[in-house]
């Protein structure tokens, strides 16, 4: 008896057809993935810092230095005694290092010689709080511990007091929800001129956030930014 071959000739086929097809659909579909656009979705708050830190440095100049001693702990404790009576709280003063530097012993310092007072004492302090306008009303008040004779300044010249804004992530969430919006805003946009429709994401990219000054004059107002990168596909 002859066999059948036409059976494994008919699955062949059913086979190829098959294999075509989805070969074919899949180049379809491949086609339509590609087709996408990528965009940007920005984020922008104003907010007021919560924290400042304010470094404080104490000198004195002097000869003797018994006497530049008792001088420099009378200047400290005038100092600790005006943030007390300016409202501030013990955990939020800090008192640093008092040094006693000899000029002449400096070899780099060709002028030391010329200098009237041989020795340099510096003290430090750190005020660190979450009240900013008291903190401001002290450094408007200070002014009166210079009439004692107290040359108090930041030890940071370009930046006196440093402010810091601590609640990132309470704002993050609406922050990426709003730069999400915005970006898909802009796809929709690009879609209409190109007769098309916004589809899913396709790729998302979460940009870092910043946290900068809103400028040089008002340093306790923050600006926190972000910018997320987004791919969206587009349909017909």
């Amino acid at each position: 008896m002859k066999p059948n071959y036409w059976i494994p000739a008919l699955l062949l086929s059913i086979a190829l057809v098959l294999a075509g097809y989805f070969i074919g659909n899949l180049q379809v579909n491949g086609k339509k993935f590609d087709r996408y656009v990528t965009v940007k979705g920005l984020s922008e708050r104003e907010v007021e810092a919560d924290l400042a830190v304010w470094p404080i440095n104490i000198a004195l100049t002097g000869n003797d230095l018994q006497v530049l001693r008792r001088q420099i702990q009378t200047q400290n404790e005038a100092v600790y005694q005006f943030f007390m009576r300016q409202g501030f709280g013990e955990d939020e003063v800090t008192r640093g290092a008092a040094n006693i530097s000899d000029v002449t012993a400096n070899p780099y310092n060709t002028q030391a010689y010329q200098n009237p007072n041989r020795y340099l004492a510096k003290s430090e302090f750190t005020v660190r709080t979450r009240d900013i306008p008291k903190l401001q009303k002290a450094l408007t008040e200070s002014l009166e511990l210079l009439s004692q004779g107290i040359v108090m300044g930041s030890k940071n010249e370009w930046q006196p007091i440093e402010y810091i804004f601590t609640g990132l992530n309470t704002l993050k969430p609406e922050m990426i929800e709003e730069a999400t919006r915005n970006a898909r805003e802009v796809a929709e946009k690009f879609a209409r001129d190109s007769n098309s429709k916004v589809g899913g994401i396709r790729i998302a990219q979460q940009g870092l956030f910043s946290i900068s000054d809103r400028d040089a004059n008002t340093p306790q107002i923050k600006k926190v930014r972000v910018v997320s990168t987004f791919d969206f596909q587009l349909e017909d």
